[in-house]
């Protein structure tokens, strides 16, 4: 949990944030800072964070997961199992006119 609070000023406690929440919730949209950890009984227990760096930590995390596979799978090739590209278009081609 060491990256989940990189700087103090990224902290609140639930009290803090809940009186001053429009506030808070402005500096997380204009991307004044970058997260809010929130605290209760003094445990992390939220991160507030703007939703365009939400979506880049998704997006992220899909490519990663996407290398992951394909590094499996790069472990596994056998290329005496493999199809030459013709070959798969050919086994999945619909005949002749019936794509239109």
């Amino acid at each position: 949990m060491a990256t989940l609070l990189e700087r103090p000023e990224d902290a609140v406690s639930a009290t803090a944030m809940a009186r001053g929440f429009s506030a808070r919730l402005k500096e997380i949209s204009s991307r004044d800072t970058d997260r809010l950890v929130i605290f209760k009984d003094n445990q992390p227990v939220a991160v507030m964070m703007n939703v365009q760096a939400y979506q880049d930590l998704v997006d992220e995390l899909e490519d990663l997961r996407i290398e992951a596979i394909a590094r499996d799978r790069l472990a596994s090739y056998q290329p005496d199992q493999a199809m030459s590209h013709e070959e798969m278009r050919a086994l999945f081609e619909s005949p002749q006119g019936q794509d239109e």
